[in-house]
């Protein structure tokens, strides 16, 4: 079974995805990237990580720079979950290494497709 790693400061969040996603992938989630990084560092490596982009302890763009920077983990498809409509920083972090970003509130469905186009 494929394994996603879904970081979001916002608990009830991931843990909406999380239950989504339960019956077709294995998801792990935090809610700290600090403690996220932790695990990766420790763990088997996530066939793909859900990645918020406003959080504590570290923004969702300062983890996917950590990400892509690590010859571990580069190649690990990131797809940002955000509120913010900012045209600027999306294509930002599309050219910094997410594969795809999805705006809040987004509709599960359509976050699934994506997710299946990516982990093929």
């Amino acid at each position: 079974m494929q394994r996603i790693l879904i970081i979001d400061d916002k608990e009830a969040i991931a843990k909406v995805i999380a239950n989504y996603f339960r019956e077709d992938y294995e998801c792990i989630y935090f809610e700290n990237p600090l403690k996220a990084i932790q695990w990766l560092e420790q763990n088997s490596i996530p066939d793909l990580i859900i990645l918020d982009l406003r959080m504590s302890f570290m923004t969702g763009e300062e983890f996917l720079a950590y990400i892509k920077k690590n010859e571990l983990f580069k190649f690990i498809p990131v797809v940002i979950l955000s509120s913010e409509d900012n045209s600027i920083n999306r294509i930002r972090l599309l050219e910094n290494g997410a594969e795809d970003f999805i705006l809040k509130p987004f509709n599960p469905m359509e976050l699934k497709v994506r997710l299946k186009k990516i982990l093929k």
